[in-house]
């Protein structure tokens, strides 16, 4: 390691200390400063103290301490941009994380004393208080410097992190403020060379005496070598000091940990799943920033420092194994890396060696295999700021060009290729120089390009315009707003030029491309969401100049308890009368916004198009409208509509170009007060959805009607959904705006019928119109009320076939919205059904609901329109019976219990559905409701229906019929022995099942048949199994039992043995019903033993249980 820079030492007469001078110096009002101390600021701000001492062979004592007095940093900004966060921490935890805040804290507590500087040498001591019942504790803080840049600090408190702690910020701040009051000596090797022989050795000697347990060793090793004649310190001219300063070759910057910074991102980096870890990221670019601003070359060094651990994250590698994207808020932070990389290339004043070292790395991480890529399909080498634009696309030889340079570009891809940029044209340097540049100022630039539109104002032409802005952005990155806003305003100047030749050329052409109705896309790739973001830093250059800043320094503007709003005034530019930078800001983002563009490749890049587009807009919301800028909005807004195939809202429109319903929706908003007639027409022509125009026919519903368009079918247009809710947000805006203006709200009826496919929105806005037509404290407005209506039957014709869960929801919406209207619209509905909704949703939502008490409390009718809505109800109901009995015959019935004829006509549907196929369980679901309804033999009849449709197997006992079984036997059975007798033919044909059979046969014996309410009472006489009709039920069920057997014994298991024998013994039961049952058991069992005898194990079972 190399030792410090050497200091020779100069003896010079002591003087008086002069403090007189320093920076914390009350100076009377109008009193110069003196011409040392203007001298000693410029030399310590610009010369390392060595490169004083060897210009000058004497420099006298007090011009030494002056000197070494102004080195110290003089602005408590920059202690700040080493010690404070790059943005705004959460609410109560100012003191707890920022250090600066808690060095200001400790300053202000009189917590700093014993201040000493000896040259370029700071320490001090600071203590801090320990938390509840722990001591007070004393931090010795040192910290070195050179001109005006702190280049080393050192604190007790062995602070691990990117800023100075709070201990070094205080001692900093109490050097700046109170400058007067430290003691000021010069370098000690200045002091050393005022002594003689018996002073240095006694020096020596107490130095040694007051701190002999650390420096001993060193100093017995030191005075070794110095008595050797040929050791290496002899050899030395001179010896070091700490406190003499930098040498000449030693850099100069401000001092920043390094290592801290490579592990601080490393740890952030392997967080990035979080929230914070992504704000804490971002913090430090903003840092880079702020040192970038402040001219400071650590802006460099630390911005290398993270982009080398950026580019050792391992998820790099990971994501590229497995072929996946990065993550979201990962991508976001490789953009805002590559954006700064072209700052810094493109820096104005760096110099050439600096920025060969910057164009190496970025090089060797260009060609790196995990580098990720730069998102989208925009050109490198785009079209450059021309004051003509051609009407077309570019030649077959530009294309091919494209293509080419397309092939491989990284997040570095931008800054590489501004190294190749300058900023030496004269031109450029004139219109950065002077507000007032003009064509008298200067004669020919050397250039066959024009550089000043026909009002004299200057244009920059011959580059891109991303590229141009990006100059902007580096001007203001480096702490030239002036500059910065003066190359804004020749942009905006030649964008204004070139829009003026774009509208001539359409003009020319219009008639021809209206016939065709279709054009190429003029705009390859966007301004808003390009990766150098031209249009927001061209826009923000502009609006900086015009925002008020408080005269207080806060260093959290906005940590009040609400968010400070942030306020505009208009700023004129200079040679232009009338106009200001917050009027171009505006039309600079409205002509970005506007214009119509390829929506690019890629969902990332997609998604940052939409980014892009909410915050420009968030930009603007920000600015309060005035006169003047509420006409720009005007002018802007009737050029945007006949900017033709240049504009978003031209006539023509190219197939896949970005929509521009979110930019419209803000147009609408802020032009509505002052024009409606131009907001309407402006959001109503925004309302098209080219690449859906195309694909479906205006009224054609989407395949997967209740979801946005299938991916599949627009692969490239992964933000689809989103631009669809973005149509339907404007379309909303516009209704509710349009709210008691019949023109306007059929006009955009029209456009929403035409432009959105989507069933689903469509839904959404039916219901934001009919809640905006019907408040609750005032009447209904019938025309919106109307519209609602009119697209929730657009909705239902849409989804008729393609059911879904939330049908039920829109049906019984429609239904409510219908009614809000009135009888009519309810009737009309009803009438019209087949079109609109199932059978199932007529005869069970809309019909019912229709009727209901609520609906009829609501409608408010007399007698006869009541009687009308139940005729048009019912009618309703029977269509859906004949349509589909299977789920509307019972529904039909109950809804037409009141009408004799309706009723009659309903049940005469069932019947005829029975004799067509009805199913047994449906036959029997209306059996029921009938007997519930007191008619027991339409009951019975239907009940003979079903049966005739069943069969219930000889296994089938847990059959799911086998509860309306016993319940129609029952039914007949309290009917009388008539209809028992016909009901039993029917019950043995449909049931085979033995323990059913006889479970039927028992209930059957227990009581006397046409006992039930609607029963023969003379019939009191109980039935006997061996009697008709009961005795063929008997036979039937001994057969069954008998079949059973059989059938069981063919395949059955020694496990399933016992289940056979409980089985027997039920059988046996059956059997002793009949007079010779025992007897017909006994000959059963002696069959079973012969013909099974094989089964020996069962057989012995059998006899032990039967004999």
């Amino acid at each position: 390691m190399d030792p410090p820079a050497v200091k020779r030492s100069r003896g010079c007469p002591a003087a008086p200390e002069e403090r007189d001078a320093g920076a914390g110096a009350v100076r009377g009002r109008g009193r110069p400063e003196a011409l040392l101390d203007l001298s000693a600021k410029r030399v310590a701000e610009s010369w390392a103290f060595e490169q004083v001492e060897e210009r000058f062979s004497r420099v006298p004592e007090p011009v030494q301490k002056r000197i070494v007095f102004w080195s110290f940093p003089r602005s408590e900004r920059e202690i700040c941009m080493y010690s404070s966060l790059g943005y705004q921490p959460p609410e109560g935890e100012h003191d707890a994380r920022v250090p600066f805040t808690r060095g200001l804290h400790l300053l202000q507590s009189g917590a700093v004393d014993r201040v000493l500087q000896v040259g370029f040498h700071l320490s001090g001591n600071v203590r801090e208080s320990g938390g509840p019942g722990e001591p007070e504790r004393l931090y010795r803080v040192s910290i070195s410097f050179d001109r005006c840049k702190i280049t080393s600090v050192s604190c007790g408190c062995d602070n691990r992190d990117l800023f100075y702690c709070a201990h070094v910020v205080a001692l900093s701040l109490y050097r700046i403020r109170h400058a007067r009051q430290v003691e000021l000596r010069l370098p000690i090797s200045e002091t050393l060379s005022q002594m003689n022989r018996e002073q240095l050795q006694k020096f020596v000697q107490y130095l040694i005496s007051a701190h002999h347990t650390e420096v001993l060793p060193t100093a017995q090793r030191l005075a070794d070598e110095i008595l050797l004649l040929g050791s290496e310190i002899n050899l030395v001219h001179g010896a070091p000091d700490p406190t003499a300063g930098a040498g000449i070759e030693d850099a100069n910057c401000w001092h920043l940990d390094e290592e801290q910074i490579q592990e601080q991102v490393k740890q952030l980096l392997s967080n990035g799943g979080y929230y914070g870890a992504s704000q804490q990221l971002r913090s430090m670019f903003c840092k880079v920033r702020e040192m970038l601003r402040m001219r400071d070359s650590n802006g460099a060094r630390m911005l290398i420092l993270m982009t080398e651990q950026f580019l050792q994250d391992p998820r790099l590698a990971l994501w590229r194994q497995q072929g996946a994207g990065m993550t979201d808020k990962c991508r976001q932070l490789w953009d805002e890396l590559g954006a700064l990389w072209v700052c810094v290339v493109l820096s104005p004043h760096c110099k050439p060696e600096e920025q060969a070292s910057w164009l190496q790395l970025l090089g060797q991480w260009d060609k790196l295999d995990m580098c990720p890529l730069e998102e989208g399909n925009y050109s490198f080498d785009g079209p450059s700021l021309q004051p003509t634009a051609p009407l077309g696309p570019g030649s077959e030889e530009e294309e091919e060009e494209v293509v080419a340079a397309g092939s491989r570009h990284t997040v570095f891809g931008r800054a590489l290729q501004a190294g190749s940029l300058r900023w030496s044209d004269p031109h450029l340097q004139r219109i950065l120089a002077s507000d007032s540049y003009g064509p008298s100022l200067t004669g020919s630039v050397g250039s066959d390009k024009p550089t000043f539109d026909p009002q004299g104002r200057p244009l920059w032409l011959g580059e891109p315009f991303p590229t141009a802005c990006a100059r902007v952005d580096t001007l203001r990155a480096h702490g030239y707003p002036r500059q910065a806003l003066r190359l804004a305003g020749a942009i905006v100047n030649t964008l204004r030029l070139q829009r003026r030749h774009q509208l001539e050329t359409y003009k020319q052409q219009k008639k021809e491309l209206l016939q065709k109705g279709s054009t190429c896309i003029t705009n390859t790739e966007g301004w808003v969401g390009h990766p150098l973001d031209p249009i927001g830093c061209l826009c923000r250059a502009l609006l900086e100049s015009c925002r008020l800043e408080e005269e207080t320094l806060a260093l959290y503007p906005d940590s009040g308890p609400e968010k400070r709003k942030v306020a505009y005034q208009h700023v004129p530019v200079p040679g232009t009368p009338g106009e200001s930078y917050l009027a171009l800001a505006l039309e600079v983002a409205l002509l970005g916004l506007g214009q119509q563009r390829a929506l690019p490749e890629g969902l990332y890049a997609q998604d940052k198009v939409v980014r892009h587009e909410e915050q420009l807009l968030a930009l603007l919301e920000e600015v309060e409208l005035d006169e003047r800028l509420v006409q720009v909005l005007r002018k802007q807004a009737g050029l945007l509509l006949e900017g033709g195939p240049f504009s978003g809202f031209g006539e023509v429109l190219f197939r896949e170009s970005v929509p521009m319903h979110t930019c419209a929706r803000y147009l609408f908003t802020a032009l509505l007060p002052h024009d409606p007639d131009l907001a309407y027409r402006l959001a109503l022509r925004a309302m098209r959805l080219p690449v859906l125009e195309t694909a479906f026919p205006a009224g054609e519903p989407h395949p997967n009607p209740l979801d946005s368009i299938m991916s599949s079918r627009f692969p490239r247009w992964f933000i689809l959904g989103h631009l669809e809710t973005r149509q339907c947000e404007l379309a909303s805006a516009m209704l509710t705006a349009a709210k008691g203006d019949p023109k306007w709200l059929h006009a955009v009826l029209s456009s929403i019928q035409q432009n959105i496919h989507s069933p689903a929105l469509l839904f959404k806005l039916a219901q934001d119109a009919c809640k905006t037509a019907t408040p609750a404290s005032a009447p209904p407005d019938t025309t919106l009320l109307g519209i609602a209506l009119e697209l929730g039957l657009q909705v239902m014709r849409m989804t008729l076939n393609s059911m879904t869960w939330r049908r039920r929801e829109m049906v019984r919406w429609l239904v409510s919205c219908a009614t809000e209207m009135g009888p009519q619209a309810l009737m009309n509905i009803m009438q019209n059904w087949y079109s609109l909704f199932t059978p199932v949703e007529a005869a069970t939502i809309v019909a019912v609901t229709g009727t209901s008490h609520a609906t009829l409390l609501r409608l408010q009718l007399d007698a006869a329109r009541r009687e009308e809505l139940w005729a048009c109800a019912r009618t309703l109901a029977l269509q859906c019976a004949m349509k589909d009995p299977q789920n509307c015959a019972l529904p039909a019935l109950t809804l037409c219990e009141k009408n004799h004829a309706a009723f009659e006509a309903a049940y005469q549907i069932v019947l005829d559905a029975a004799a067509g196929g009805l199913g047994h369980a449906h036959l029997f679901t209306v059996a029921r409701y009938m007997e519930h309804r007191g008619l027991p033999l339409r009951a019975y009849k239907l009940a003979t229906l079903a049966l005739a449709q069943l069969s219930i197997a000889f296994h089938q006992d847990s059959h799911p019929a086998v509860n309306d079984v016993l319940w129609a036997c029952s039914l007949s059975h309290s009917l009388g022995r008539h209809e028992l007798s016909a009901i039993v033919p029917l019950i043995i044909r449909s049931v085979h099942c033995a323990p059913m059979l006889s479970d039927i046969l028992r209930r059957w014996t227990l009581s006397a048949p046409g006992l039930g309410p609607l029963g023969a009472r003379r019939a009191a006489k109980l039935l006997g199994p061996d009697r008709a009709p009961l005795c063929q039920l008997l036979d039937a069920a001994v057969a069954a039992y008998i079949a059973t057997s059989h059938s069981r014994l063919t395949h059955i298991s020694p496990r399933h043995y016992g289940d056979f024998i409980e089985f027997l013994g039920k059988a046996r039961e059956t059997f002793l019903l009949a007079p010779d049952g025992h007897l017909q058991f006994t000959r059963f069992l002696e069959s079973l033993k012969q013909t099974y005898k094989g089964k020996k194990k069962l057989m012995l079972l059998v006899r032990e249980r039967f004999g």
